[in-house]
């Protein structure tokens, strides 16, 4: 593993965790739902791995996330690069709540979009 990209992978790990804590999934139901081991998984999430754009994606769709958000809150692309109308983690966070209808997601990110001041 190339050193300087080791506190990235540890950060994508970290945020693949987080994710995936929020959205409520094991790391068995992950692995099912991406086609991924648990144990690879499982290092992907401690850093120790390098996983390759196939994985990056299937992870960020299986948690609902976009790639790009993804990749950039772990430091590998630049934030300023994104839309700007990529999910927040406010948005994401309801995006993963199982506990909501779609219906009901939907409308808490329009509310929430509504509360934030114009740029």
């Amino acid at each position: 593993m190339n050193d300087v990209w080791e506190p990235h992978l540890e950060a994508l790990g970290a945020l693949i965790h987080q994710q995936r804590t929020l959205a409520g999934h094991s790391l068995r139901e992950l692995a099912s739902m991406t086609n991924l081991s648990s144990a690879y998984l499982s290092q992907l999430e401690r850093g120790l791995h390098e996983p390759s754009a196939r994985v990056v994606r299937s992870i960020s769709e299986a948690l609902e996330i976009s790639t790009q958000s993804l990749l950039a809150q772990a430091g590998f692309v630049d934030a300023a690069a994104e839309p700007a109308d990529r999910p927040t983690d406010t948005e994401a966070a309801i995006a993963a709540d199982p506990r909501l209808t779609e219906e009901q997601k939907e409308t808490l990110v329009r509310v929430y979009r509504g509360l934030l001041p114009r740029d």
